[in-house]
């Protein structure tokens, strides 16, 4: 019989006030599989055999949180936060699914039927807080095992786990990444057959769990086991459609499919910026609708920076992302990221570099950290090259910054001040001024200086016709 310490007093308390009430109570799931992994844990599942809710009340209550107490009947559940802990009450249950939904109709059950209806063996772990057997660890799927071997299986047929709660099939790959865990074989061979049942996950679930992923040290290899797992052609078919190599006359080009993991991958050794991770999968997502072969220069893709940029938001909404300034980040670095590699390959111009640091503004760290992620080659002596002309282009970059203060540029002299000083009303000659006057600092015409841009404008309205008031 195996024990586990429990040191912290709210699992005596716990225990006694089960004891009081004459219920079994266990720790449960992912704080015990924590526990023995050693790693931090701050959600705590308390699960009874019995009214889980009353339990919560007494415990809530001795604990001074009772006012806090999250009570949710339909599902006999209680939950409320207490120091650094997230804790919540079950009564064991029996959980059955109508086709349509992966909300479950609850009732009363065992302890056994509380362990089957869960996603996982090393999630069916638990310890007894009752003061006969405090401490003593129930594992009746064989989790430490697993745990143990670093497996993800189901405690039973994993067609039924996952037919009840598609969700689990992302958990499932999830909790491998997090964990450095492999699937079981069993899971791999349900997974395609059930693919189809993800339709009836709110997509803003599903993008939870991506997130998660998309924030492991190796993220690119969500899109793998995704596409393993028949899942990923049903929630981002157009990531699949990067998948191939064509060939003309003998000449192909990259797999964007796993061109596109490797810049991910590369990304996430430099940020952890998760809306930054997301402009790596989505950089290259037009290139399917842009390719092209040209004869005498070969293949071609043509905008797909403008294309991929209009496609974002469809796609954030599409796959339950947030439609805000996070959307919009990702369109931006879409639609500039071949910029900084065009200057890298190239003779490069203060004009070419002002223009980008005007574009890029407050992003640019961002913009260069995406661009160099996105080098990749299967030839080291060109990924060198390649990197040594994007080290040049960055130290430009930041001497023509100093120089200029082009960054979030603001056009020295206003559409207000135009019409103020000539006596005009609001038209196009107002903006033809601006123009002129933003065309000419990015050229180097001007410096970006308030008393050059007011003397060009002086200038441009004389030619215009324009009457400067008379001193």
């Amino acid at each position: 019989m195996a024990f586990l310490e429990l040191n912290r007093p709210i699992f005596q308390l716990v225990g006694a006030e089960a004891d009081a009430l004459g219920l079994e109570c266990y720790v449960i799931g992912g704080f015990v599989r924590d526990l023995l992994l050693g790693r931090p844990c701050k959600d705590i599942d308390f699960m009874c055999v019995g009214n889980g809710l009353e339990l919560a009340e007494r415990v809530a209550h001795k604990l001074g949180r009772a006012e806090h107490l999250m009570v949710f009947k339909n599902f006999g559940t209680a939950h409320f936060l207490w120091e650094d802990l997230d804790i919540e009450f079950v009564g064991a249950r029996k959980e059955s699914y109508r086709r349509d939904s992966r909300n479950p109709e609850v009732s009363q059950g065992s302890f056994q039927d509380d362990l089957n209806r869960r996603d996982f063996t090393i999630n069916t772990l638990a310890v007894c807080l009752n003061k006969n057997k405090f401490g003593v660890l129930i594992d009746t799927f064989d989790g430490v095992s697993d745990l143990n071997s670093g497996l993800i299986r189901t405690p039973v047929n994993p067609e039924k786990t996952f037919d009840d709660d598609p969700l689990r099939m992302l958990r499932a790959i999830r909790f491998a990444m997090q964990l450095n865990f492999d699937i079981h074989p069993d899971l791999w061979g349900s997974m395609p057959r059930l693919a189809g049942r993800m339709n009836i996950v709110a997509k803003e679930r599903i993008a939870d769990e991506i997130n998660k992923m998309m924030a492991c040290d190796e993220p690119g290899r969500l899109f793998l086991m995704l596409d393993k797992g028949g899942l990923l052609e049903v929630i981002f078919p157009e990531f699949c459609l990067l998948k191939g190599i064509e060939k003309v006359n003998g000449l192909g080009h990259k797999d964007n499919f796993y061109h596109t993991i490797e810049v991910l991958n590369n990304l996430a050794q430099l940020s952890t910026n998760l809306w930054l991770r997301w402009s790596a999968v989505m950089h290259d997502i037009a290139k399917p609708q842009t390719k092209r072969f040209e004869p005498g220069h070969g293949w071609t893709f043509h905008g797909h920076e403008d294309l991929g940029a209009r496609m974002v938001p469809k796609l954030f909404k599409k796959l339950g992302l947030p439609g805000n300034e996070k959307m919009k980040f990702v369109e931006k670095m879409v639609k500039l990221h071949l910029r900084p590699i065009v200057l890298a390959k190239q003779e490069i111009t203060d004009s070419a570099l002002r223009r980008l640091l005007m574009d890029a503004g407050e992003d640019l760290e961002n913009l260069l950290l995406l661009c160099q992620a996105d080098i990749t080659s299967k030839n080291p002596s060109r990924v060198s090259r390649y990197l040594r002309n994007y080290e040049v282009v960055k130290q430009k970059l930041q001497e023509v910054e100093e120089k200029d203060h082009i960054r979030n540029f603001q056009p020295p002299v206003s559409g207000e001040e135009i019409i103020r000083h000539f006596g005009i009303g609001p038209g196009p000659v107002v903006g033809q001024i601006k123009r002129c006057i933003k065309e000419s600092i990015l050229e180097g015409r001007i410096p970006n200086e308030r008393e050059a841009a007011l003397a060009l404008m002086i200038e441009l309205g004389t030619e215009l016709g324009l009457e400067s008031p008379k001193v």
